[in-house]
């Protein structure tokens, strides 16, 4: 659905020459839910400009459904852009018009008659939850009825693209949760493609299927986002999945001394990391079991990302030390991560 092929983006500032984009490849697949990531300036927001050409790259080509869009005339270039929409952190909405009518200012030169744009006004409104509110200004809306607003915006050309620029960053985690939801349902049953920008990882968790991850300009490391935080390969991926999880916690408690991490001799603090889509086997009770060791559970995070589950456990294992050998040898050879966070069996 989208393509681009090795495309920069440079600024000049005082005579130096600034690589907002680097030599990007990359490819978002149609029907997706697509992420990019990174921290600021990283970016993420000028490559996302790119895909409308908001932002025309310095070099390399855009391509939308099969269509360059960087060798377009600028007629060919604005129809194409009314199949994409954008919505934003601050909402961009008109303060001095209510809400039907910020709906309705995108369906300006549509050719549609006055009772063809409330029927639209109305349906885009329904499909946002936001039925009750055509009336309302948006200084009488609260964070998340403005998001839904400028998304019943955005939806009005009937976009094939829906591009969001941190459009939770200034909602609150209960409000991001339920704009994220609407997201999802659009993309199902509209089968629109969007594609999300965000420094959040907990954002891309929760709503996306693939992910690029960037950092000074470049994509790092993109994949799909349950292999992305099984086994994240470049570090400030590493950083950011981290920030989603409790398990890196225990960095901090051993090097605090913490009476948690107090360990005896003859016991190990070891983590788990699961890496594969499946983590339903009971694999605590088979290590107890199998190598007669006692394992005491600190501290564990496993959820879903899509349908599946992923985490690990960070636990105290005491037990023989060629048992707690035996144990980590068995743990890698089931796909799981397994790191020695301190080992008191040499004390």
């Amino acid at each position: 659905m989208i393509r681009f092929e090795n495309v920069t983006k440079e600024f000049k500032n005082e005579g130096k020459v600034f690589k907002a984009v680097d030599d990007v490849s990359l490819h978002i697949k149609k029907g997706e839910i697509f992420g990019i990531i990174g921290f600021s300036g990283a970016g993420k927001s000028t490559l996302v400009r790119c895909i409308n050409l908001l932002e025309r790259p310095t070099s390399g080509k855009v391509y939308i459904g099969g269509e360059e869009l960087t060798s377009m005339s600028e007629k060919s270039l604005r129809a194409k852009r009314k199949k994409i929409g954008m919505i934003f952190q601050q909402f961009n909405l008109f303060a001095s018009r209510n809400v039907y009518d910020n709906v309705a200012f995108s369906l300006k030169g549509s050719g549609l008659s006055k009772a063809e744009k409330r029927e639209k006004v109305e349906k885009l409104l329904k499909l946002v939850e936001l039925e009750g509110k055509a009336k309302a200004y948006p200084s009488e809306l609260s964070g998340g009825q403005k998001q839904r607003v400028a998304i019943a915006r955005a939806l009005a050309s009937d976009p094939e693209i829906l591009l969001s620029d941190e459009s939770t960053s200034a909602l609150d985690p209960k409000t991001t949760k339920a704009i994220l939801e609407l997201l999802k349902k659009l993309n199902r049953e509209l089968n629109i493609t969007v594609v999300v920008i965000t420094h959040e990882m907990q954002v891309i968790k929760d709503i996306c299927d693939r992910v690029a991850v960037m950092k000074d300009g470049k994509v790092v490391e993109s994949g799909e986002v349950f292999d992305i935080f099984a086994a994240p390969k470049e570090q400030i991926t590493r950083e950011f999945v981290e920030h989603t999880s409790n398990l890196s916690k225990i960095y901090d408690l051993v090097e605090e001394k913490s009476n948690i991490a107090n360990i005896q001799k003859g016991e190990a603090i070891l983590r788990f990391r699961y890496l594969e889509r499946n983590v339903s086997e009971a694999l605590v009770s088979q290590l107890s079991r199998k190598f007669n060791l006692d394992i005491n559970i600190i501290f564990g995070n496993i959820e879903l990302i899509g349908d599946n589950p992923i985490g690990g456990l960070v636990s105290i294992v005491h037990g023989k030390s060629e048992d707690i050998d035996g144990a980590i040898r068995y743990l890698k050879e089931k796909n799981v991560g397994v790191e020695v966070i301190l080992d008191g069996r040499a004390s």
